[in-house]
């Protein structure tokens, strides 16, 4: 079972090894509240996502490492679509009496290990015991030069809409696991679903460049996070499926089928529009950035095929409380 309490945070505090003073915490874990100091002439983010047993991970298919991992990344991505810089991570954890406590060491360890790639500091957090399920909620504070953060609402007509990296590699892994449920997946031949990265650095140098217009991370799904643009701009979007850049996944490195692509979700790249007149580069920070399509005047959204020819393209990727969506246990 998992450490007592009071064991367990001086656990946490140990492995988070932050030290009292630093230029942006000035109380950490240790007091009823954290103290941040947030840099003169930034603006304030501030994000939270669970990642609940069942939902988010499975045990038997996910090593503690790695769950740690995708917590954080959840609410480091959130930071990177505004253009931030995460600071400051905030943990709490329900915990089942029958968890070894050697599972949560290892999850902190995945969860430090990329705080501490990005700076981020864990500042405080929470612990309880859960019935029989783990649920841990990140919070991640972050901040951005005043005014200058990068808002989903701000995309126009004739803006090209561009993509990092590649997408539905984290879905294909999933699909194979709902596939095969007894099987093990090596987490290299799937490292978007295991281990994605956040796009913090070609964010900040997006927003530095000033090239994104509007900007989300794809953690729903291309076609569903494309929609929460086209919905808080009031515009729609055509885009081009022989455009849209596919992972290769597995052993054999197989290309994802466009559906994975389209609408499988945490794959944390950056979906973002660029005016027309902006010069994209093929890449920023070693990460390449795809032309995808257009946004158009009409609130709608279009896929063109390989023929040619337009359909409707509608948001199908993840959603909560949709029965027709799979959770991870299902």
């Amino acid at each position: 079972m998992p450490l007592a309490e009071t064991a367990l945070i001086a656990q946490i505090r140990r492995l988070a090894k932050a030290p009292k003073r630093n230029r942006i915490q000035v109380t950490g874990i240790g007091d009823d509240c954290a103290v941040l100091r947030i840099p003169p002439d930034h603006d304030q983010l501030v994000t939270t996502d669970f990642s609940l047993e069942g939902i988010h991970f499975r045990r038997e298919w996910h090593p503690p490492e790695s769950v740690g991992h995708r917590c954080l990344t959840r609410g480091l991505s959130d930071i990177a679509a505004m253009g931030g810089q995460p600071l400051a991570a905030f943990l709490s954890l329900a915990l089942p009496p029958d968890l070894p406590q050697s599972w949560v060491t290892r999850f902190l360890r995945g969860l430090l290990a990329l705080a501490k790639k990005y700076k981020v500091t864990l500042a405080g957090g929470d612990t309880a015991q859960s019935p029989n399920a783990i649920l841990a909620d990140i919070i991640v504070v972050g901040s951005v030069p005043k005014g200058q953060a990068i808002l989903r609402s701000q995309a126009k007509p004739g803006d090209r809409i561009y993509v990092t990296g590649t997408l539905g590699g984290s879905a294909a892994a999933l699909h194979e696991l709902q596939a095969h449920p007894g099987k093990k997946l090596n987490p290299r031949a799937y490292p978007r679903h295991f281990y994605p990265e956040p796009r913090i650095d070609v964010a900040r140098a997006l927003r530095e460049k000033k090239l994104a217009s509007a900007m989300i991370d794809l953690s729903d799904g291309l076609s569903t996070d494309l929609a929460h643009i086209c919905e808080e701009s009031g515009v729609g979007a055509d885009i081009a499926a022989l455009l849209i850049p596919k992972a290769c996944v597995g052993k054999s490195a197989r290309e994802v089928s466009l559906a994975l692509a389209l609408d499988g979700g945490e794959d944390y790249e950056l979906l973002f529009t660029a005016p027309a007149s902006k010069g994209i580069p093929a890449q920023l920070a070693g990460v390449p950035l795809t032309y995808i399509g257009v946004i158009t005047r009409a609130p709608a959204m279009c896929v063109r095929d390989a023929n040619d020819v337009f359909h409707e393209l509608r948001a199908q990727g993840w959603e909560h409380f949709r029965s027709n969506k799979k959770a991870l246990s299902s």
